[in-house]
């Protein structure tokens, strides 16, 4: 799989200058939420329309503080997608789940109450289990990797964009993930897979007192 060089160089860069600048104490954070997902489907150039499916995210996160009300935020989280699309009346449904590692820079303003924090990074996905349905067939285990008899690739990449309010330590966000990775298992094809998803979390940070 090729990664996007610009996330790959944005992470570079994040993680290369978080230890020079980490200022104040360090935070954990827990985190549950919503997804709301599809995967956009393109076949021979034709786009398919998919249906979203919704399912659960949930995880931890480190957050270490820099200046200027700006700091570095890895995480790891358990995270299910996926969605339904036609093809010739047949309905297929994939539903992925996924170990995703999101690597964020924030930034917050406001009082030690009240505040509102805007953040974006890459994340890197790798796919542990899932679901698929092929018509009236039963479900089955999706097959992870490239190459005939796979669902979609082992691994996934792409852009997280989010916006939140916390109030006295509990934060409310959402945030929506861009795909950049083509997931289809043969890369040959003409077939283009992409994952977009809408998140709604509920986290609560807990500072790390010296």
């Amino acid at each position: 799989m090729k990664f996007n060089a610009t996330v790959k160089y944005l992470l570079a860069i994040m993680i290369a200058l978080a230890p020079l600048t980490l200022h104040g104490q360090m935070k954990f954070g827990r985190i549950f939420g919503v997804n709301i997902s599809e995967m956009t489907f393109n076949v021979n150039g034709i786009s398919l329309e998919p249906t979203s499916m919704t399912g659960i995210h949930f995880g931890g996160c480190m957050e270490f503080p820099l200046k200027w009300g700006f700091a570095f935020q890895p995480g790891a989280s358990f995270s299910a997608k996926g969605t339904s699309y036609d093809i010739d009346s047949i309905t297929y449904l994939l539903s992925p789940i996924y170990i995703e590692m999101p690597v964020n820079l924030v930034y917050s303003f406001g009082s030690e109450v009240f505040r509102v924090t805007l953040y974006a990074g890459p994340y890197i996905a790798i796919g542990i289990d899932g679901m698929k349905i092929e018509g009236a067939n039963p479900s089955r285990s999706i097959y992870y990797g490239s190459g005939e008899g796979k669902d979609i690739n082992l691994f996934d990449m792409g852009m997280n964009f989010g916006a939140g309010i916390s109030f006295k330590g509990l934060m409310v966000s959402a945030q929506y993930g861009i795909g950049l990775a083509n997931i289809a298992p043969d890369s040959q094809s003409d077939i283009e897979m992409k994952n977009n998803v809408i998140g709604i979390s509920i986290a609560s940070f807990v500072t790390r007192r010296k």
